[in-house]
């Protein structure tokens, strides 16, 4: 574009005594001979200014991946976005802007045709005049005449301007400085988002050209971006010294006409997992692991500083994932579509042989609390670092959790849940409804078992281990730790509890030689609608005794009825259910939450 031409609009003082042509007074000289103020020739006024071409409107395309920043996402999964490394840059996707607003001239800026020069004068002669930089290079001053000044630098536009006033005025200031600047035409090609013709400042740098065009496209190179001036390439730029050392020192100011050229895209690597920047980045040739580290910001703190897996697309035939062992490996090669991967010191188990065991223990010991145990530690271990056990500890009682015994009680509890639902919806919908009574009752008897299953649902595995031990037992069992466990030792119990279909479900107090039939009878005895066959005791150790196994505490062939209750132990008594339906094969359904660990606690939850 040509230069930008702005008409002088000037007003000065001048001396009636040295009238200059074309000047045209606005006011009489005042009395006493002070300076006059003067306003621009007539063709001047009468004449439109011409402003400054502005700059287009900065592009702010939508970013558009490509095919492998598509394919590294996909293999990073989670939340994260991975995107080509400086793609933020360079696409102005911060604020949508690519210009630079209000650039401030430096020193060595050399002024050209276009550029408007703001020069104000007072004392002798009153001036405050915009003045454009004619295609000659040259402002012109009334009174004055015109003056030089392309080619001059900023630095040095106050003293040429200042020299031409001189050798017409004397005894007055002035202030020269520079207005708008000159735009200039360059040329932004190869693979860009959005490769034309851009006005830009006489200030705008390569970087300046690459932001307006949208940047380089999922095509295009950060490192290979050249800035050629008539046949000859005066500059190559790599974006990647700007992004990673701050480093603009090829990034050089545009003139006229320049073409700033983008080439295709090297050899590309994904580099994800525990580093500080997951990305996309682009390498040169001879670079190593070591740079692609580098450029994703390295490894974060919890990262496996010793290796990574690398993911060869090259290698389709062979397996393509392999290890590279730093700091071996660190200057091995890359080629393109390799996928790095670093991985978290932390989120993967040590074995449990190797792990710090972090152990909780309370109840009846001297000091309960939290403590961290060496490796191999054993519950022996644990108890002593504790104190020892109080004189009333009920080591028979002990609750004992382990988190990966709840993890996997949680896992196989709700796949359970899931086929008792499948089965009760199976057995709802064999049902034929002869009349709407039936219909009412099937209704009903639906909606129950769908609050069942909701109820059921809500409770949670506890991770008890069941001890294997002896009522009368004076140390627990030497298992060895895992890091997570708890365990609860309680004082000796002194009651007994009876729940579920009996007449006055409470808890009782122990008494010795009291048997199961005993506590029932204190309960009330079983209601109308319990199922006695189905009765069972939740011991104080977690073990399970059903009325159906007939085997006694002991292991010999007793009644259940008839045998004698321990302190801490509960009975309880189920509801009969409908033997026409398929809650006939669910009967034994509380006995299945107690083999989960859900406890005393869940049953009763359950049951309301």
């Amino acid at each position: 574009m040509g230069a930008l031409l702005v008409s002088a609009q000037a007003q000065t003082s001048l001396n009636p005594s040295l009238p200059q042509p074309g000047a045209e007074f606005s006011e009489p000289a005042p009395a006493g001979g002070g300076p006059m103020r003067l306003r621009a020739p007539a063709a001047e006024r009468i004449a439109p200014r011409e402003l400054p071409v502005q700059a287009e409107p900065a592009i702010a395309a939508p970013y558009v991946p490509g095919e492998f920043e598509r394919y590294v996402q996909q293999q990073a999964g989670g939340d994260a976005t991975v995107r080509r490394f400086g793609a933020e840059l360079v696409t102005g996707a911060l604020d949508g802007r690519g210009t630079e607003l209000s650039p401030l001239a430096p020193a060595d800026y050399i002024i050209g045709p276009g550029d408007e020069v703001l020069v104000t004068l007072w004392g002798s002669v009153d001036a405050d005049l915009r003045l454009v930089v004619d295609r000659g290079g040259r402002i012109t001053i009334p009174r004055v005449g015109t003056v030089q000044v392309a080619g001059v630098l900023l630095s040095e536009l106050p003293t040429v301007v200042n020299r031409r006033v001189a050798s017409v005025f004397r005894n007055f200031e002035s202030s020269v400085a520079l207005g708008q600047l000159r735009g200039v035409r360059v040329f932004v090609t190869g693979f860009v988002v959005k490769p034309g013709a851009y006005t830009v400042t006489s200030l705008s740098t390569v970087v300046t050209a690459l932001m307006r065009a949208g940047g380089p496209s999922a095509a295009g190179s950060f490192r290979a971006i050249e800035l050629r001036r008539g046949a000859e390439v005066v500059a190559r730029f790599d974006l990647y010294e700007l992004l990673l050392n701050g480093d603009r020192s090829t990034d050089r100011v545009l003139q006229a006409g320049d073409v700033v050229h983008v080439g295709p895209v090297g050899t590309q690597v994904g580099f994800i997992g525990s580093v500080n920047n997951p990305a996309v980045i682009e390498l040169k040739p001879g670079e190593t692991v070591t740079d692609a580290l580098r450029m994703v910001g390295g490894f974060t703190a919890v990262a496996d500083r010793t290796r990574l897996a690398v993911e060869r697309l090259a290698e389709r035939k062979a397996s393509r994932i392999a290890q590279l062992e730093l700091p071996r490996d660190e200057r091995a090669g890359l080629s393109h579509g390799d996928l790095l991967r670093a991985f978290s010191a932390v989120s993967a188990a040590l074995p449990v042989q190797r792990q710090a065991k972090r152990v909780k223990v309370e109840g009846e010991v001297q000091r309960p609390g939290e403590y961290v145990l060496p490796e191999n530690s054993s519950v022996q271990d644990a108890i002593r670092a504790a104190g020892g056990y109080t004189p009333g500890a009920y080591l028979f009682a002990t609750e004992f959790s382990r988190v990966s015994v709840q993890r996997t009680q949680q896992e196989n509890y709700d796949r359970a849940l899931r086929d008792l639902e499948t089965d009760f919806a199976r057995a709802s919908g064999a049902q034929r409804v002869a009349n709407t009574e039936e219909s009412a009752t099937q209704q009903a008897r639906v909606a129950s078992t769908q609050r069942l299953v909701e109820r059921l649902r809500a409770l949670r595995p506890t991770g008890r281990i069941v001890l294997q031990m002896g009522p009368d037992a004076t140390e627990l069992p030497d298992l060895a730790l895992e890091d997570g466990d708890s365990i609860f030792i309680p004082a000796r119990p002194t009651t007994v509890g009876v729940f579920g279909s009996v007449f006055n479900a409470a808890s009782y107090l122990h008494m010795s030689g009291r048997t199961v039939n005993d506590y029932l009878r204190l309960a009330g005895g079983p209601t109308k609608g319990a199922d006695e066959g189905s009765v069972f005791v939740v011991r104080a150790n977690g073990d399970v005794i059903s009325a159906r196994q007939r085997a006694g505490w002991l292991g010999r062939s007793r009644d259940l009825f008839e045998l004698p209750a321990g302190p801490g132990d509960t009975l309880f008594v189920p509801e009969e259910m409908n033997k026409t339906t398929f809650a006939q094969s669910a009967r034994e359904w509380t006995q299945i939450l107690f083999q989960f660990g859900l406890g005393i606690a869940g049953i009763k939850n359950a049951t309301r």
